[in-house]
């Protein structure tokens, strides 16, 4: 684990609250992963940030449940992950988890789940599994 997710799990509080940025469970510290939050993975070299594992560009998402989500309602539905993207950055500049901002969260995840309840993927999977849905702490 990069040292930087390291620090963003303690300054947030993650373990103690028991969710992440998305409001999704967490069990474990392992089960934990950067997101890029505002200059994605694939543009940080262009950009001179490196891989773009800094403070500022990041959230702290479960790798097993939010993190995926988050990156298929990104190819879905780019507005909606915007938003989402949005209320994070909102939580990052107060400099703690707001439940404002998670219930936010969970609307616009539920407004996406409303859309695309039957859709799937390219190879004929459904899009959005029971853990998407399962996972998440704040209602």
């Amino acid at each position: 684990m990069k040292e930087v997710t390291k620090i963003m799990i303690n300054d947030f509080k993650i373990m103690e609250l028991g969710y992440d940025f998305a409001g999704y469970k967490v069990d474990r510290k392992s089960s934990l992963d950067f997101h890029h939050l505002l200059v994605a993975k694939r543009h940080c070299k262009i950009l001179g940030l490196g891989e773009g594992y800094d403070y500022f560009n990041g959230s702290i998402l479960n790798h097993d449940s939010s993190h995926p989500y988050l990156h298929q309602i990104e190819t879905k539905d780019y507005d909606r992950f915007c938003y989402l993207t949005s209320e994070m950055f909102d939580m990052k500049i107060k400099g703690y988890l707001d439940i404002k901002n998670l219930r936010k969260i969970a609307d616009i995840l539920r407004s996406f789940e409303k859309e695309y309840c039957s859709a799937r993927t390219k190879k004929g999977k459904i899009l959005i599994k029971e853990e998407f849905i399962k996972g998440r702490m704040i209602k």
